[in-house]
């Protein structure tokens, strides 16, 4: 019994479809070379899938191109005059644009304007004006993000070199911080006071953003060493 009549139309199922191409696809290229064989022929077969992948196929000897040229020939046609053409025109048209651009910069460097009427030259100047007025915007944020820039970084190497002060300060001077709690009156326990807080010599001049370390009562030895101010405060 023999196959029934397979009905011409597009395979929905992509999988199948996949499937039906790569199958005849194999059946054509295998009818292309035994008519290259059997015939003495040139083919050229150039194929796409639905996926977009590529296959070809030459008979040995000869390629694609000269199949094209052969064809070319006897048609009497040429496939690329269209393409050229379209080539051409493209080219034409950006040789004229580039032209212009540089006829406008030439003009906004104060070139080339004899040929210009009065209307094109009050045009030219609004377009110079404006892009003076874009270039000083420019330039007045660029200065300001960088003064704001420079600023944080004299703060942050003031507050370094303020920090190094302290540093060298304490280690040339082991008792460099400490205040004499002799004669203060009613007896205290805290070992830190700030330095708003008063004690010390009478001629001291106390500031209210220095630091005091003030000696416990109960450390004589620390008591009365020989300083020309009982108040030696952190700067």
């Amino acid at each position: 019994m023999g196959r029934g009549k397979i009905e011409i139309k597009r395979i929905e199922n992509a999988t199948n479809r996949q499937v039906t191409y790569s199958k005849r696809r194999t059946g054509i290229m295998k009818k292309a070379r035994e008519l290259t064989v059997l015939c003495d022929a040139q083919v050229a077969i150039i194929m796409f899938s639905s996926t977009g992948k590529y296959h070809e196929f030459c008979s040995p000897g000869t390629d694609i191109k000269t199949i094209f040229d052969r064809y070319q020939q006897a048609i009497g046609t040429s496939l690329w005059n269209e393409q050229y053409e379209n080539m051409q025109r493209t080219l034409s048209h950006l040789k004229d644009i580039n032209r212009n651009l540089r006829t406008e910069i030439r003009q906004r460097m104060g070139e080339d304007l004899d040929s210009l009427e009065f209307d094109e030259l009050r045009g030219l100047e609004q377009n110079v004006d404006t892009a003076l007025k874009e270039v000083r915007h420019r330039k007045y944020h660029v200065i300001s993000t960088q003064t704001d820039t420079y600023k944080k970084k004299v703060k942050h190497s003031y507050e370094a070199y303020k920090n190094l002060q302290q540093e060298l300060g304490m280690r040339e001077d082991p008792a460099f911080g400490f205040v004499d709690n002799t004669g203060v009156a009613g007896g205290w326990d805290g070992a830190v006071a700030l330095g708003g807080g008063g004690g010390g010599g009478s001629g001291s001049t106390v500031t209210a953003d220095m630091y005091a370390f003030r000696v416990v009562p109960s450390q004589p030895n620390l008591h009365g060493m020989a300083y020309g101010s009982h108040d030696l405060r952190l700067g």
